[in-house]
């Protein structure tokens, strides 16, 4: 076992499962600045064999991949949304991943919504909280 992964937002094997299972993550808040988390997050899920897909109000292209303004905008399923944004601007970004079919929700470091997490686990939407993939990855020994 994983210490210090007591809360329910942070259940080993879900995180082993998102980070295993879920191919295409929209990184909401993700733009251009290198000097973002989002950025170099974000390459690390591709250089891991994901495919990324930037939302950010100003739709731009990222990593090579195309930006959306909104999730509803992405023309395809969305396996994981991973959010970097505030806590009090994310809870209704759990809703529209909920909205739009994700599989799953990941709340990065520092964002935590208790509410959000009941609302998008009692939809069937695995849900991780405050916690970052790129840490995650090796803490869980994945491939790669």
């Amino acid at each position: 076992m994983i210490e210090g992964m007591g809360e329910p937002w942070a259940d080993p094997e879900v995180i082993r499962r998102v980070l295993a299972e879920c191919k295409i993550w929209a990184v909401v808040g993700l733009s251009n600045n290198p000097d973002r988390a989002a950025y170099s997050v974000a390459r690390f899920l591709q250089q891991h064999g994901k495919r990324i897909v930037p939302i950010h109000p100003r739709a731009e292209t990222v990593h090579g991949e195309p930006g959306y303004a909104h999730l509803a905008q992405v023309p395809f399923a969305i396996d994981c949304v991973d959010v970097f944004v505030r806590s009090e601007l994310a809870g209704p970004i759990a809703d529209q991943a909920v909205e739009v079919g994700a599989r799953a929700v990941w709340f990065q470091l520092g964002v935590v919504d208790k509410e959000a997490f009941a609302r998008a686990t009692e939809a069937g939407v695995a849900m991780v909280m405050d916690r970052c993939p790129a840490i995650e990855w090796p803490r869980h020994e994945l491939p790669g």
